[in-house]
């Protein structure tokens, strides 16, 4: 059948999606595959003028259509969608930025100059995980108004200072769909690999009989445990099998029992269909205080508590016991997926007889170089890795997921192969947030002044470790808040279970416990007769005071600030909720924690070159504005570089909100030494130059002795405030931040509009229900918030005097992770003051958007 793709005339196969058509034969990849069921929108194309979702359609029923995608639009519409998506920072992670583009391209042919509401319902059916969407209606109307009035296009910045908004490097392969993410590598001879995965989350796999799925004609190879060099992965703890083994247990429903090779990727599903499996159901542990009984089964050999964490000052039993006020309050927070846009696939590349070159998209390269080379035994030096563009992360793609076995599945077969998640499979398999049970026992005098706090938590990190002990840590480092007392008692168990792992994710565990904390502070308040602005401000830590963990405030902490630059806004309206939340930047407590950076000048550019993982936060915006301030140089001046175990050095893991500070540091010291040079000689003079900065700051480690412990380098501090209508409908947020010195403000607004959406999402519709050990969940009910859902966000930056900024990063701090930290605990407080009731579970129950 003909249909025009483009302009072309093209005679169709039928039985194909669309979009597997345009991606797989036309390699049109600006339409990208993001679950594959008309729930997220990032394959929307125009047909016949309409904003459709190319998953759903099928090539027998396009006889006729026109079809558009973003290789269509004309030169005109390309540079007006790249120069306003730009200018108004709508661009992180960027995945789900060509389908945004398609349906504002709908929308501005028919509406020239839409309302925010008109652009809104255009875009409703396209989720964005990292914006919040504010920023994407405001590229589409500023969009419209260069379409509509011929408006030229202005000139591109020379500047780049710190507290300058300037466009994104990575803004026009973004907009455009030009940028290469994992899936979109095709290359000749490749082959396809998918694992048969765990039949029920605990199992005895007694028998695998491989030989009739052997013989199916596209089948290259079919490889089980026994197949592997070294069966064990773990990001931090050496836990996780790469597959179950003949005689050994599955622990969740994600664990793989073999990994199947095949020619096409069409004939996966039908090779491990004939896969013989012979196996005996055992009952799962499916909850963690299940899991801490004396006669539960072990997971693992070590037992069931994964980690453990108690924290210990002063005497919180003896000043409970004498003060005036007293909580205690149990809570609970839920599984969340975390959603991103893109799902997990890795390309792996036989080099030679021994070596591999991987393509991931992940948050670190050289953690997948270290566990991919320690599975294959081989020397770290044989195994290259290079990120693609990451279609966000959030503490998700931490973890080997595919990663691992598109490398072995090529250093068997020495051809090409790819491995993706469906949007399901990374739904089922891949880490999650810790659901968390809390309690928390909160004292205070008959002013409001703090007097102790003693809290447990108990952690469900699933089947394997993953990142469950950092977490578990933070979640109680930070568990008495951004507050100025010293009677603390806290303990923490992060406990294994048969249900899907738990892992890093945006907040760290500081959003679980920051919900409890926030929650008691408004009872505490109500008893003492004060305002809960007025007890957060009352105790809110200031410099020079001693923090819960024993550290001393530093002289650019402003959370008083944030208070102050929201007071207004909490007191305008008796259905206002407030919460306050900070979080570390760096690992910290004792660890070894660098940030890395190279500059080296090759035709006449400055290359900046960091393995600092980009999954939307902007690491090349941050960098270059690091480089811009220190050298003067113009952003047309530099390159940044993709990360690459070959051409860039270690920056650590993007995590911990640590990369701004860390790599931030890292990349002002080589840029001083370039500037240094720039002196008394030009880009030109030196070609072949190179200059390296390197940041690693100690910090004192968990349980350290001295008497105020540097737990981290810096802390960043946010106040917010959610408005609801009288229905209890969302109608305004307002979030201070003290984030120092923002490097680019409007981008790192932008951040935290997509934190607090995110934080809305957390806690009133979001979750992700888990029944024995099975997810029940699917992309269309997971809960994520649309455009529609969102409201307001305005972002208030606090000002600070000079002396008082951080003297690292020219002062900035990290925030990717404290954007949606005091979200939850704000809105359910704008709800007790609208009903009455207090909540203790997540997502609220009882709502305007959950009944």
């Amino acid at each position: 059948m003909k249909v025009t793709i483009n302009g072309a005339l093209y005679d169709i196969p039928a039985g194909k999606s669309l979009l597997r058509y345009l991606r797989d034969d036309l390699r049109l990849t600006s339409v990208k595959d993001g679950c594959s069921s008309g729930a997220c929108g990032t394959c929307t194309v125009l047909i016949n003028g309409v904003a459709t979702k190319a998953c759903i359609r099928k090539t027998e029923n396009l006889e006729g259509a026109e079809i558009l995608t973003l290789e269509g639009l004309s030169e005109r519409e390309r540079e007006v969608y790249v120069e306003a998506f730009g200018a108004a920072g709508a661009v992180q992670c960027g995945f789900c930025i060509p389908g945004m583009v398609i349906a504002a391209k709908g929308l501005l042919d028919v509406n020239p100059e839409p309302t925010r509401e008109e652009i809104k319902k255009a875009i409703n059916g396209n989720i964005c995980r990292c914006t919040g969407y504010v920023r994407i209606e405001d590229a589409i109307l500023l969009a419209a108004e260069y379409l509509r009035t011929d408006k030229p296009i202005p000139a591109p910045s020379e500047s780049a200072r710190m507290a300058e908004d300037v466009s994104r490097s990575d803004v026009r392969e973004k907009v455009l769909g030009t940028g290469v993410f994992g899936d979109d590598i095709y290359l000749e001879g490749m082959l396809y690999a998918k694992a048969l995965r765990a039949p029920t989350p605990r199992a005895l796999i007694m028998r695998i009989d491989t030989n009739e799925a052997a013989k199916h004609p596209d089948c290259v190879r079919i490889l089980t445990a026994k197949d592997v060099p070294n069966n064990i992965t773990g990001h931090v703890k050496q836990d996780w099998d790469v597959m179950i083994a003949e005689g050994c247990e599955t622990r969740y429903i994600g664990d793989a029992i073999a990994l199947v090779v095949s020619r096409r990727q069409e004939s996966l599903d039908a090779i491990i269909a004939l896969i013989e499996l012979e196996y005996e159901e055992l009952k799962p542990v499916t909850c963690p205080t299940d899991a801490l009984k004396a006669d539960a089964p072990l997971i693992h050999a070590s037992g069931n508590i994964m980690s453990k964490e108690y924290l210990h000052r002063g005497d919180p039993d003896k000043a409970i016991a004498a003060s005036a006020h007293v909580v205690t309050r149990k809570y609970y927070t839920p599984h969340n997926d975390h959603a991103f846009m893109e799902p997990e696939c890795a390309v792996a590349v036989p080099v030679g007889d021994d070596g591999l070159h991987l393509y991931t998209g992940g948050q670190s390269v050289y953690d997948d170089r270290r566990e991919t080379a320690n599975m294959l035994q081989i020397p770290l030096e044989k195994v290259q890795v290079t990120s693609n563009l990451v279609g966000g992360g959030f503490g998700g793609k931490e973890d080997m997921s595919v990663q691992h076995h598109a490398a072995l599945a090529a250093w068997f077969t020495k051809a090409p192969v790819k491995v993706k998640f469906s949007r399901q499979e990374s739904i089922n398999y891949h880490t999650k947030r810790h659901a968390m049970e809390m309690e928390f026992t909160t004292a205070c005098d008959a002013d409001g002044k703090l007097t102790a706090m003693k809290a447990l938590l108990i952690a469900d990190t699933g089947a394997y470790a993953s990142l469950g002990g950092p977490v578990l840590q933070r979640a109680c480092t930070h568990a008495a808040g951004p507050y100025n007392f010293q009677n603390i008692d806290i303990l923490g168990m992060s406990v294994y279970t048969n249900n899907v792992v738990s892992g890093a994710y945006r907040g760290f565990g500081v959003t679980q416990s920051c919900f409890a904390m926030e929650s008691n502070l408004n009872l505490l308040a109500e008893m003492v007769g004060i305002s809960p602005w007025e007890i957060r401000y009352r105790n809110a830590i200031r410099p020079g005071q001693v923090l819960p963990n024993g550290q001393i405030a530093d002289a650019n902490t402003a959370i008083v600030e944030t208070l102050e630059a929201v007071k207004d806004v909490y007191e305008s309206s008796p259905y206002a909720g407030i919460a306050c939340g900070f979080k570390n930047s760096g690992k910290g407590v004792g660890l070894i924690d660098t940030g890395r950076c190279l500059l080296s000048v090759e035709e006449g550019k400055v290359h900046v070159r960091t393995s600092a993982a980009c999954m939307g936060q902007g690491i090349a915006t941050m960098c270059m504005h690091m480089v811009c301030e220190a050298t003067g140089l113009a952003p047309s001046d530099l390159i940044h570089e993709a990360p690459d175990t070959v051409r860039t050095p270690d920056a650590g893991t993007s995590t911990a909100s640590r990369q701004t500070v860390l790599t931030g540091e890292a990349t002002r010291r080589a840029a001083l030494l370039l500037a240094e040079a720039l002196q008394g000689a030009s880009l030109a003079e030196l070609e072949g130059q190179e200059y390296y900065g390197e940041f690693s700051p100690p910090t004192d480690p968990m349980g350290s002795p001295v008497p105020n412990p540097v737990s981290h380098l810096s802390y960043s501090y946010a106040t917010q405030v959610v408005v609801l209508d009288e229905k209890g409908k969302l109608k305004r947020v307002v979030a201070a931040y003290d984030v120092g010195v923002p490097v680019n403000p409007g981008a790192c607004a932008g951040q935290i509009e997509g934190g607090v959406a995110m934080g809305l999402g957390f806690a009133l519709t979001e979750d992700f229900p888990i029944e024995g050990g099975y997810p029940k969940a699917k992309y269309g009910t997971l809960g994520l918030p649309r455009a529609t859902q969102v409201p307001p966000i305005e972002v208030r930056f606090t000002q600070i005097e000079d002396e008082r900024l951080l003297e690292y990063a020219y002062g900035a701090k990290g925030v990717g992770e404290l954007c949606l930290i005091p979200t939850s605990p704000a809105v359910a407080h704008a709800y007790y003051r609208l009903d009455g009731r207090h909540r203790t579970r997540l997502p609220l129950k009882g709502t305007y958007y959950k009944k």
